[in-house]
């Protein structure tokens, strides 16, 4: 039976950690802010907005929330964005992910100054991760790497299995992996006897956005199963990527979802925006 990785209790570790470097930034005259912007009324996209307003306050920072109607225009939200820029108030800029569909999220990742890009979105931070100079770290892949650490589990000269392919997990978690000299083979839906390759990874990452869509035939013995997914079933139940009971009687280690990778994308986040304060 796999042994749980629990994100929460890692997570509440790198929160302790940032608590207690922010009080020296305030003891400085600095508080750390994080500006998030939020357009629309999609209920997940409220939720992940409230857990970063409460992370923000469980360490100290200031947070800062504006909720635009679903009909704002790109124009409005770029000036919004212009205006957070030129505030020397505020540390870090984050525009809620998805986007209504009349709104370009390439132009409004492009508009955030690469120093107050908290979550690693902008073509320049995007580079210098990939030169293995990063700004900021993506918050996902990089909280993958901390319940990694976590768990002893090294990624050198191990092989990494990434389902998926996406700019916000599946291509930074391949970077990440690479300069911590993992073997790391990426996956997505035209990959050709797809089980055949997920049953040689050391480290498994799950991030297709399907659920239960990794089964423990597509597991070997005692791999490091790490679940990115986050789905909503017909029950109303959320589940991952992964068929969590089949897999975990094969894996060595496993996350659950929720309580997994999702708190550690919020810690992440809040390590970003301390640095960007610094």
């Amino acid at each position: 039976m796999a042994r749980l990785l629990s994100g929460k209790e890692v997570s509440a570790k790198v929160l302790e950690r940032v608590a207690e470097e922010a009080k020296l930034c305030i003891a400085a005259g600095i508080t750390p802010t994080l500006a998030v912007i939020i357009v629309g009324s999609c209920p997940a996209s409220r939720v992940y907005v409230n857990n970063k307003k409460k992370a923000c306050a469980q360490v100290g920072f200031r947070s800062l929330e504006y909720a635009l109607e679903e009909q704002t225009s790109q124009a409005a939200l770029l000036d919004l964005i212009r205006q957070l820029n030129e505030d020397g108030g505020v540390h870090g800029i984050l525009c809620q992910m998805p986007l209504p569909r009349h709104i370009d999220e390439q132009a409004v990742c492009r508009a955030i100054l690469p120093q107050k890009d908290v979550d690693a979105f902008h073509p320049e931070n995007v580079g210098k991760l990939m030169l293995g100079e990063p700004r900021f770290l993506p918050c996902t892949p990089a909280g993958v790497m901390e319940l990694l650490a976590h768990a002893g589990i090294s990624p050198e000269g191990r092989h990494m299995v990434i389902v998926g392919r996406s700019n916000i997990v599946g291509k930074p978690m391949a970077m990440l992996a690479l300069q911590a000299n993992a073997t790391v083979t990426i996956c997505h839906s035209k990959t050709r006897d797809l089980a055949q390759i997920t049953r040689q990874a050391d480290i498994l990452v799950a991030a297709v956005g399907r659920a239960n869509f990794v089964t423990a035939g597509m597991v070997q013995e005692g791999t490091a199963v790490i679940d990115v997914g986050i789905n909503r079933l017909e029950s109303g139940r959320l589940c991952g990527d992964v068929d969590f009971a089949a897999v975990a009687e094969k894996a060595g280690w496993i996350t659950p979802v929720p309580g997994g990778v999702g708190p550690m994308t919020i810690a992440m986040l809040m390590q970003n925006t301390l640095a960007a304060a610094k």
